[in-house]
């Protein structure tokens, strides 16, 4: 039965109408924090909503480098991100090729296995981890922070690539491999520049947890101040280690956070919703 233009329409309206008001509550957060980010001390005391603060105190952005030091920890975070970005494009999408091609001894057992592990939450292998890096003495380094990302880490990653490399066609493969390219030829020269949506997607996820993870750093760093990151600076705003600040600073700190996020999903969403999708619609 073919539906009546008017019942069409007011579908659409009550669709959008809904949409818009989730936007408008997710939105209601971000907007405080920028809000109160410039605030004086003063207006944040006042207990009123206020959105558009007058007077705009700009000052609380460059006051926050005074405030804690903030070039070393965004170093140090970086220091993180590097190492996510490189194990989420090296190390992860190679296992993902040989998941997806090469047919090795075990591998039907093993990919299982792997999928398994991301059935496994975190919080239940914290204090192995703990006690295996302790034992070799590499707390309060940077160690246990980079070397399981350099070494790609994520099963949810290597699942991903493996995903999309196998809905990549077999004549393409079989055609690099009669032209005499290796297997590594063909992941670098054939399947990588074909999967740029995946990449990008993934490069974005590991960005995400590896700007905001707070976690690790707080076991791994703990009080050694000097290998801090951003979110354990944040952290030390509102009473640890003693510290407390004011909560137009604490929201000003919050947006240096938020804002490198806002940047890289406003640039990467299209690829992100791309390289998810195909990960996920491609042949099992």
């Amino acid at each position: 039965m073919i539906e009546q233009p008017s019942r069409k329409f007011l579908r659409h309206v009550l669709v959008y109408a809904v949409l818009t008001l989730g936007a408008i509550v997710m939105m209601v957060p971000l907007l405080w924090t920028v809000s109160t980010s410039l605030k004086t001390r003063d207006q944040v005391s006042i207990r009123r909503l206020e959105l558009i603060p007058d007077p705009i105190a700009l000052e609380n952005y460059p006051n926050l480098f005074e405030v804690q030091p903030m070039l070393r920890f965004t170093g140090n975070t970086m220091i993180i991100v590097v190492a996510s970005l490189f194990g989420a494009l090296v190390p992860c999408t190679l296992a993902g090729y040989a998941f997806a091609r090469i047919p090795f001894p075990g591998r039907k057992y093993l990919f299982p296995i792997l999928l398994a592990t991301m059935m496994l939450p975190y919080v239940v292998r914290i204090i192995p981890l703990f006690l295996f890096f302790d034992e070799i003495g590499w707390t309060r380094t940077f160690g246990p922070l980079i070397l399981p990302r350099l070494l790609g880490h994520n099963a949810f990653y290597i699942f991903l690539y493996r995903q999309f490399f196998r809905g990549i066609p077999d004549d393409i493969y079989d055609s690099a491999r009669i032209d005499g390219c290796s297997e590594f030829g063909v992941w670098w020269r054939i399947f990588m520049p074909m999967s740029r949506p995946v990449l990008a997607a993934v490069s974005i996820f590991a960005f995400e947890f590896a700007w905001n993870d707070f976690l690790n750093p707080l076991i791994y760093v703990g009080s050694s101040q000097n290998l801090w990151t951003l979110a354990l600076g944040l952290n030390a705003l509102k009473g640890f280690e003693g510290a407390d600040s004011s909560l137009n600073i604490v929201m000003t700190f919050s947006m240096f956070m938020i804002i490198p996020m806002l940047v890289v999903f406003y640039f990467g969403q299209k690829h992100l919703i791309t390289g998810v999708t195909a990960s996920g619609s491609l042949k099992g």
